[in-house]
């Protein structure tokens, strides 16, 4: 249908205002609006996990303007048939609904909030590495990838499955699709974790302790992050405070047999312990040394463990946090320039923040108990943590990396 049907705005917004919104006089005929109310109580339920409501809305939103502009018909009364060009139409949407960044959803214009006209169901991204060599970003090399494939199919049967429980909907049709590989690529092997090398993992965390020592006002902070985010596992989201959770210096607590312990509450709005090794300790201990505060923090200490550089209050930008380990991870990859390892550095300029949480695990799985890894790194399940196991991988690559395919004269 290309450009003959309109490009959508966003149904849902943020998680503390959802359904707060006035949907009778903002959508098209086209659209349901019990389906959109449906849809809102069901999106409900996951407000106590950012990243998990974030998923569930961007999927339940993409089929509800699939099903009313493309389909003309209410969810309730989609089937089998339709879901298999939804999923056709999801790996190949049209230009006008794919946008080149994330912008805000609603915006604020004349002292009411509207739906921002920039936004998109679906984004095109390149990779970093490809965006430093200047690649540009191209609306017809969108690609939905097999991942996303299958979170897409396991979040609508579920949003199916409510229906169908609240009496809305008499069938889910996302279950009943069969075969279900033949759209979703499987593998034969493990998912590759995308991880730091000992290499770029020593020369980061050397470039971090070397800007702190040299400028502690701009990158004591930033050493103290690295060495969290790979010492503890964490992720961004458990480094920055939220409405649901603000790490406090006191979340460090010191149990009966001496030994330190670290609580976060992370994804899935779940509370657990981490173990804290020795040199975490050390690094606590020059980050609060660098704060002016005492050297241990007792279960009084309500300080946030990451202060605003100005102002009161806890760091709440995992943004600001991407930008700071950015930052160490450009200043290494320079480095690995001028020492030259190049295609160490190269890789490197793929690195995101969550490659550390995938680092430390995958550092500490080789010379703990699995089990120890799996209760620190929040795992549901020692599946999860095998996979970080890469021992095999070595053993099979080492007993390929001889094999010719002729012999020398």
């Amino acid at each position: 249908m290309g450009n003959t049907v309109t490009t959508p705005l966003p149904l849902f917004d943020s998680i503390d205002r959802l359904g707060k919104q006035n949907f009778s006089n903002a959508l098209g005929a086209s659209y349901c609006l019990e389906d959109i109310q449906r849809a809102t109580v069901f999106l409900t339920a996951y407000k106590g996990s950012l990243g998990t409501f974030n998923s569930y809305r961007r999927e339940v939103e993409r089929l509800l303007h699939w099903s009313a502009l493309y389909c003309k018909k209410p969810v309730r009364q989609l089937r089998r048939e339709d879901m298999l060009e939804y999923v056709a139409f999801c790996q190949n949407p049209p230009q006008h609904w794919i946008g080149y960044s994330k912008p805000a959803r609603f915006i604020e214009q004349e002292g009411a909030r509207i739906p921002n006209p920039e936004w998109r169901p679906f984004v095109v991204t390149v990779s970093k590495a490809a965006r430093r060599k200047g690649a540009e970003l191209d609306s017809k090399q969108f690609k939905l990838s097999s991942g996303s494939l299958r979170e897409l199919m396991a979040i609508l049967s579920s949003f199916f499955s409510y229906l169908v429980q609240e009496g809305y909907a008499d069938i889910n049709p996302v279950a009943l699709i069969r075969q279900k590989n033949q759209l979703i690529r499987s593998f034969q092997s493990k998912t590759k974790i995308r991880r730091l090398s000992e290499l770029q993992w020593q020369y980061v965390i050397e470039t971090a302790r070397k800007l702190a020592d040299n400028d502690a006002v701009h990158h004591e902070r930033s050493l103290f992050i690295m060495s969290a985010l790979y010492s503890m596992y964490l992720r961004i989201s458990e480094l920055a405070a939220s409405k649901r959770w603000m790490p406090k210096m006191n979340d460090f607590a010191r149990d009966g047999d001496g030994n330190w312990w670290f609580t976060t509450v992370g994804k899935g709005n779940k509370e657990r312990q981490i173990a804290v090794s020795e040199s975490m300790l050390e690094a606590l201990k020059r980050w609060r040394k660098y704060l002016g505060l005492a050297l241990w923090p007792s279960v009084a200490d309500y300080t946030p463990l990451l202060p605003r550089t100005k102002g009161q209050g806890p760091i709440t930008s995992t943004n600001y946090i991407r930008q700071i380990v950015q930052f160490c991870f450009d200043s290494a990859i320079t480095q690995l320039h001028l020492d030259g390892f190049a295609e160490e550095a190269e890789l490197l300029n793929e690195a995101t923040v969550h490659w550390l949480r995938h680092t430390g695990i995958s550092d500490d799985v080789k010379i703990r108990p699995r089990e120890h890894v799996r209760d620190d790194a929040g795992h549901s399940s020692g599946a999860i943590t095998d996979r970080y196991i890469d021992v095999e991988l070595r053993e099979r690559h080492l007993s390929a990396r001889k094999k010719v395919i002729f012999e020398e004269d």
